[in-house]
């Protein structure tokens, strides 16, 4: 699905609730999902009393202020630390994957953020193969993901992960490498061929050399005058004996206009929808300028826009694989243990998501690439997994469920399944046929007479199996894949 012209959207005036545009279930569902991975149903309730604005206010605050994930007892071990590190080190490294997905499941935009600056500024595990490097890369993106971009760029090119899997251990004055110089630019600052040349990585190159301070595996690593090259440089013009923090300096002095326009269409994306409206992105480039690169300015305007809320941008992106499983856990409130949570990664990791491990530098490329023959069917499998543990566990949690979205103990059987199915798809169903086919799916465990001499309410005996049976349905519907 495609989201329509931009003429036919609204600006990026803030959203004032109307006739016309309501503030209702749908929008602020839409809003949950986009910001975080959905919430649950007395929190979307709780929701539609607020002013929007002041709740978006409260949630970009709230993510602000969030504390990062606090460090494991490892979070600073190199080598000399470990008893055994073959044994030890694939320990902490899951230890680490379940924390993701645990703070994915509790902390909203914040760990959203961090999903999408880990496919931002990409590194890989299976290069740097360090715990440690894994957890500090982790909470730097935690640290940076709501605050200074500028920061936010200076610290990743000196983090250790990223040190070992761009090779800047590697670039010194006598042989210089290029990889981090060209990454810098094109992936992580400007965008391909978007206002850099050859030179300029050529020399940013030799102005990034030295951090090399090796001592042993994963211990910081630190930057060593000695290999570090004095000759003058030029980079975007601008000559002279540049360092580290001059590359950054030079960077957002010369290029800001092309470096804010590509992080704020790659928010947009993320955020909106994968076919940027140039005048919306355009107005966030100039917040993001104006506020000096900070990032959570940019995000208040852009969910507190008309935009945002439009019909036409809800329900337009493809779920990413842990949006699709963390969301399914967060609406359903369904009680998981450890044995499902901690093989959400594996489970992503077959969907073309692995965590800490994006496919290469550039990262997943999201949306329609997310879905093929093959992973579509292990999305079905997933969340049909998902439905028949949690209901081995307690099936009593489904009738609870339904009850819960339509307010009681209904006995109106199509009343309850079209609410369950547009309480978990963001804009229902298209036709009334393929509501009444969810509503036969529902009805099925019962004969008709049970409907027709109101023989049947929630509390019938089988009414848990047949929400269950209806969330199957629903998942396999090609609206449940997207957000």
């Amino acid at each position: 699905m495609l989201a329509p012209p931009a003429c036919d959207l609204d600006g990026i005036m803030p959203y004032v609730p109307s006739v016309a545009k309501p503030w209702n279930q749908s929008r602020i569902k839409h809003l949950y999902r986009r910001m975080g991975f959905s919430t649950d149903l007395a929190t979307l309730q709780a929701a539609e009393a607020m002013n929007p604005q002041t709740l978006i206010d409260l949630l970009v605050n709230q993510a602000v202020a969030l504390p990062p994930t606090a460090a494991p007892a490892w979070g600073n071990w190199d080598l000399t630390d470990y008893a055994n590190i073959g044994t030890e080190a694939p320990a902490q490294i899951t230890e680490w994957y379940s924390q993701f997905v645990s703070d994915m499941l509790n902390n909203g935009l914040r760990d959203k953020l961090t999903l999408f600056w880990s496919n931002h500024f990409v590194t890989r595990l299976e290069v740097y193969q360090c715990p440690s490097h894994m957890y500090q890369y982790y909470n730097m993106l935690q640290v940076y993901g709501l605050g200074n971009f500028k920061d936010f760029v200076h610290a990743v090119g000196i983090s250790n992960a990223m040190i070992v899997f761009l090779n800047s251990y590697e670039n010194t004055a006598v042989s210089p490498n290029e990889n981090y110089a060209r990454e810098l630019y094109e992936l992580f600052t400007l965008g391909v061929n978007n206002g850099y040349t050859q030179d300029d990585i050529v020399e940013t190159a030799k102005a990034l050399t030295g951090w090399n301070g090796f001592t042993e595996f994963c211990a910081p690593i630190t930057f060593n005058d000695l290999s570090h090259s004095h000759a003058n440089k030029t980079i975007f013009g601008q000559t002279g004996d540049w360092g580290y923090d001059d590359v950054i300096n030079i960077l957002f002095a010369q290029r800001e206009s092309e470096m804010a326009q590509f992080i704020c269409t790659k928010l947009y994306k993320f955020f909106v929808s994968p076919n940027p409206d140039q005048s919306i992105v355009d107005a966030l480039v100039s917040t993001f300028i104006n506020s000096n690169y900070e990032i959570a300015p940019v995000l208040k305007q852009l969910f507190k826009s008309e935009h945002f809320f439009d019909d036409d941008v809800i329900g337009v992106n493809i779920k990413s694989p842990m949006e699709m499983m963390v969301s399914f856990i967060t609406e359903t409130e369904f009680t998981y243990d450890a044995t499902v949570l901690n093989g959400t990664q594996y489970y992503g990791s077959l969907l073309g998501q692995e965590l800490f491990n994006p496919v290469d530098v550039a990262g997943w490329q999201g949306n329609h690439e997310w879905v093929n023959t093959s992973t579509i069917t292990g999305r079905w499998l997933i969340i049909d997994y998902f439905c028949q543990y949690a209901y081995s566990q307690n099936e009593e949690e489904f009738r609870n469920l339904a009850i819960n979205l339509v307010g009681g103990v209904s006995s109106d059987p199509d009343l309850v399944s079209r609410t369950i199915v547009d309480y978990f798809l963001p804009k229902g169903l298209q036709t009334p046929a393929e509501y009444l086919q969810a509503a036969t799916v529902f009805r099925d465990v019962y004969p008709a007479n049970y409907y027709t001499f109101n023989l049947w309410n929630l509390n019938a005996e089988f009414a848990h199996y047949q929400v269950f049976l209806l969330l199957t349905h629903i998942s396999h519907l090609p609206e449940f894949q997207l957000t």
